[in-house]
């Protein structure tokens, strides 16, 4: 099957090279039985090509399961993964069966792998490397015959070096990797996703389709894509819905865009360092790494002028003729008086940098808040709005107290 008949069939758009090699690699690999890894970041679509490689396989008439590593607490996860025997845990009160049993000859997808706890990538890479599992509270091994579909957002090489990835399992794992380019790599592919989505929301909304102005779409090319194609998505929705005008110029599309910038270039911070936007997971990850460093930056460059200011007034008191007091109580009152200045100035600094970050944890919760309400507190839907895991949400509404 040719290229275009499997992105027609899959609804992929876009002609970039590296996009169209990595369908072509997923369609030779597909009828063999080895591990893939699917790499690439939040939102670039990794979850389509685990159903592109299954489909193509001899296993296609089997089970597919679909795994989200992320949204599975620690102490369950495995649990669901190999399944448990009745009484082996509080709240067992039956046998049940995990994805590897019900996925046998079938195939099953890992999204997010690198959440997977230590303890269970342990007991991944022995189905692996044996097809031998144990259930929980069971000590009798049982087998099975799955193919396994990987895929990670994040560097794993480093989280090895960190000691937050097997590295047996990453080599076990990554025997064939598949590569996703970020969005804001894929040039004219942003205008065509951007078009197809129009009609895509025109039809489900019963409304004609918007158009994008040159300069707008201009904009579309220039902007960085944080979220990748999700957030091109989100976006294209957004403004199907709620702009009556269907032309759609760069003043109205700038609205849209969150910390929009006039290049690609990633934001350059005082440090000399480049923010490397693969380190982060979401959109606004990025935005409260940015606003840190220039709190960071803020706070260091009010350092050096306090230091200017006091070398002024150093330079201007050797300068002034030096009168001698004739009262005692005057030059009491010069020496004690400066440093009570001094400690209050320090202490209005440090306050202001204190509601600083109170401001931003402020603005972060505000968002949890949002997109819980808005889902009804569903944490699955919320966590995938914000564009982050649900386990990482759960940290947060535990970080900030919120019982919504």
């Amino acid at each position: 099957m040719d290229i275009l008949s499997i992105k027609n069939r899959f609804g992929i758009v876009g002609n970039h090279p590296l996009l169209n090699r990595a369908i072509e690699v997923a369609i030779e690999v597909a009828p063999t039985d080895l591990t893939i890894l699917i790499i690439g970041e939040s939102g670039t679509g990794k979850e389509i090509f685990p159903h592109i490689i299954h489909s193509f396989s001899k296993r296609k008439h089997n089970t597919f399961i679909a795994v989200n590593c992320g949204a599975i607490p620690e102490g369950t996860i495995e649990s669901e993964l190999f399944g448990h025997e009745k009484g082996s845990f509080t709240g067992a009160i039956e046998k049940r069966k995990g994805y590897f049993e019900v996925a046998n000859n079938g195939t099953i997808f890992l999204d997010e792998i690198s959440e997977m706890p230590l303890s269970t990538q342990a007991k991944l890479l022995r189905v692996l490397e044996t097809g031998e599992f144990y259930k929980v509270g069971s000590s009798v091994p049982q087998k099975t015959n799955v193919r396994v579909v990987a895929a990670t957002n994040v560097d794993l090489l480093q989280a090895v070096k960190s000691n937050k990835f097997r590295e047996d399992l990453y080599y076990r794992i990554s025997t064939i990797p598949i590569y996703l380019p970020p969005l804001r790599d894929r040039g004219e592919d942003i205008l065509l996703l951007a078009k197809k989505f129009a009609l895509d929301f025109a039809e489900k909304y019963k409304m004609p389709p918007i158009r994008f102005t040159n300069d707008a779409q201009e904009m579309l090319l220039k902007y960085n894509w944080p979220g990748n194609v999700r957030q091109l998505k989100n976006i294209i929705e957004q403004i199907s819905i709620i702009e009556k005008k269907r032309e759609i110029d760069s003043e109205t599309l700038k609205n849209y865009l969150p910390n929009y910038l006039d290049s690609k270039l990633p934001v350059l911070v005082t440090s000399n360092e480049y923010i490397d936007y693969k380190t982060f997971n979401t959109e606004r990850e990025i935005l409260f790494k940015i606003l840190f460093d220039m709190k960071n930056d803020i706070s260091n460059l009010k350092a050096k002028i306090k230091e200017l200011n006091d070398l002024i007034e150093s330079q201007k008191s050797i300068s002034k003729p030096h009168f001698i007091p004739l009262n005692d109580k005057i030059q009491e009152t010069i020496i004690i008086d400066e440093p009570i200045k001094t400690i209050n100035k320090q202490e209005e600094q440090e306050k202001q940098e204190k509601d600083e970050i109170l401001s931003l944890e402020e603005k972060e919760k505000e968002l949890i808040i949002r997109a819980l309400k808005k889902h009804n507190g569903k944490r699955k839907l919320a966590a995938a709005d914000l564009g982050i895991s649900e386990r990482t949400l759960y940290r947060k509404i535990k970080q900030y107290n919120l019982n919504l």
